[in-house]
């Protein structure tokens, strides 16, 4: 399933409390661009009955079952891809473009 790094869960949790809304899920988004590429959202937001739940190192993360396949096996990382610049990060096997790390 989808998997979130510690690293990435403290940084959402941290802003989930800053921003008043502690207990509400972390919704995900994707859609194909126009190089079907991925493109990513993600925002808090209270769950509905349709929505696929996963928890994940204490961050509860929803989605839409229309978008399962796309986001299946996943990893969402926070890491500094330039220097004092931290940002998540979406590895994910289902998306063209992705180069799997080297072992």
């Amino acid at each position: 399933m989808i998997k979130i790094s510690k690293k990435a869960a403290d940084q959402i949790l941290a802003s989930a409390k800053e921003g008043g809304m502690d207990g509400m899920s972390l919704r995900l988004a994707v859609k194909k661009d126009g190089n079907n590429a991925f493109e990513y959202g993600m925002g808090f937001d209270e769950t509905t009955d349709d929505d696929v739940q996963v928890q994940e190192n204490g961050v509860t993360i929803i989605f839409s079952p229309s978008i399962l396949d796309l986001l299946k096996d996943m990893t969402i990382d926070y890491v500094e891809v330039e220097e004092n610049k931290p940002q998540f990060i979406f590895m994910n096997p289902n998306d063209p473009n992705y180069i799997a790390p080297e072992k």
